[in-house]
Order: structure tokens, then C-alpha cells, then sequence
């Protein structure tokens, strides 16, 4: 009876922490920037291992993807998590927390995340909450490249889904390009820095 009330327990610890279906920011007009902007406060849920301090990382900034499938995402709440979907991916590495988000069909996710050498630790996803995710990690020109090492996470769909392809960085190179907002930003950038 016992590990029947702590599947339970943690079954509902996870329905709890999960991100709330929230689309909009108050006055907002419901774009996916909007959703985007409300799920920068979102926080993770500490479900087995503790949050790290809130630092700044080597890694820190927003990252976008575009995956070149030509199918229409379509919003699903039945599909797997982190399964690949055509279209725009955001990535989020902020002071020990990552957020991922795929704007054509609303989905996201987040957790912890620990950067140590160029190895990267992700922790406390909602949709795997008792799963560390391993990869390694190399930016290089503004390009985001993760490696995973071992991830078993959504079936291993996430580690499918975030080495798929490498990240572009949406930070400005300088911060003369961050003023004038002169320089190439990667297609998908365009309103989803914080």
C-alpha cells in the first residue's frame, strides 16, 4: 500500500508544479510572445534534487532553433513531451534554469540545470521528475552545440529533441550591436529575449 500512496503523492506534486496552462499576460493581446514574456516566471518545482543557487552560467542567454520539417505543428495534449515539431524552438539557460518552448504549438517545459566544465546537468523537469539529463555543451561563434551523454527523459525524447540540431544564440555579439540593434539576429529571435 505504501509505494501506491508515493506514486500518488508524487503524481500529484508533479500535476501541482507544472507550468499553468496560461497563454497571456494581463492587458496582453495573446501572441506567442506573450506566452513566451508570462513563462519567463515560471519557476521549477525542487522535486528530488535541491534548486541550484540562482548564478549566472558560461551558458546563460536564449537560444532558437528552427526545424526545417514542413508539417504544421498541431497542439496536442495527448502527444509525447518534447517531441519534434516543425517550426520555431526557444531555449532559455538562466541562472540555474532552462525553459524550452515551441511557440506553433504552445508546448513547454522547464527545470534546473548545472553547468560545470562543459558538461550540463538538467534536473527537476516536471516530465521526468526523478531524471538527471547529461550532455555536453560547446558554444562556439554564438552556435549552441549539446551532445547528450545520457538521457533517458520523455522516452528520450528530449535528448532527442535539444541535440537534434545546434541552438543560435539570440544575444547580440557586442553590446554596440545590443544599442543599435545592427547585427544579424537568427530568424525566431525577433521579441523573445527577456
Amino acid at each position: 500500500m505504501k509505494p501506491l500512496l508515493i506514486s500518488l503523492l508524487l503524481c500529484l506534486t508533479a500535476a501541482c508544479a507544472a507550468p499553468a496552462p496560461s497563454p497571456t499576460v494581463p492587458g496582453s493581446t495573446g501572441t506567442p510572445l506573450d506566452a513566451w514574456a508570462e513563462f519567463q516566471q515560471h519557476v521549477p518545482y525542487a522535486f528530488g534534487t535541491p534548486l541550484p543557487p540562482p548564478e549566472a552560467t558560461a551558458l546563460d542567454g536564449v537560444y532558437v532553433k528552427i526545424d526545417p520539417d514542413p508539417n504544421t505543428p498541431t497542439p496536442c495534449r495527448r502527444c509525447p513531451d518534447y517531441i519534434l515539431n516543425g517550426g520555431v524552438w526557444l531555449l532559455r539557460f538562466h541562472q540555474g534554469v532552462f525553459r524550452i518552448y515551441h511557440p506553433g504549438a504552445g508546448w513547454k517545459s522547464l527545470g534546473s540545470y548545472r553547468v560545470t566544465g562543459d558538461q550540463l546537468d538538467l534536473f527537476n523537469d516536471p516530465n521526468c521528475i526523478d531524471v538527471t539529463g547529461r550532455y555536453t555543451w560547446a558554444l562556439v561563434d554564438g552556435v549552441l552545440t549539446l551532445t547528450v551523454s545520457d538521457d533517458p527523459c520523455a522516452i528520450k525524447l528530449r535528448a532527442k529533441n535539444i541535440t537534434f540540431q545546434p541552438w543560435e544564440s539570440c544575444q547580440p555579439p557586442n553590446q554596440e550591436a545590443a544599442i543599435s540593434g545592427h547585427w544579424p539576429a537568427p530568424l525566431g529571435c525577433e521579441g523573445h529575449t527577456p
